[in-house]
């Protein structure tokens, strides 16, 4: 199995790396990666960034990162390469979500007026009633 994978960086930018991996851990990228709402692509990126955190920071505690992230122990009881981990899959989550948010559908679905700059910085209402200037 050839699989396209690319950083968080790269994937704004669309290039990636063709990379041989065997059938088994692609079966197991996809399976793990469809309860996250990844591609196996995307599973395996996520666990390769992991590794290369955990690689980095080798006294770093699985079970304690997990603790850390599931919100049962203290990010600040880490050390410094858990802390690392831990970032690693904070930036990934939130990215994930930011990706996911559809705003303005979701605003326009319930009728929802909001503000937002315009180009040339002047705040804008919008929705279902005006798109006027509040200020200039």
């Amino acid at each position: 199995m050839v699989l396209q994978i690319a950083t968080p960086q790269e994937a704004s930018l669309a290039t990636t790396s063709p990379t041989r991996i065997d059938d088994e851990l692609y079966a197991s990228a996809k399976e793990a990666g469809a309860a996250m709402s990844r591609s196996a692509a995307q599973q395996i990126a996520h666990w390769a960034r992991i590794g290369r955190e955990l690689e980095a920071a080798p006294s770093a505690s699985i079970r304690m990162v997990g603790a850390v992230l599931t919100g049962e122990h203290a990010y600040d009881k880490l050390s410094v390469g858990e802390q690392a981990v831990v970032r690693a899959e904070w930036a990934e989550r939130i990215a994930a979500r930011i990706k996911s948010l559809d705003l303005l559908r979701r605003f326009a679905d319930e009728g929802r007026t909001y503000v937002e700059l315009d180009d040339a910085g002047h705040v804008v209402r919008r929705g279902p009633l005006s798109s006027e200037h509040v200020t200039d």
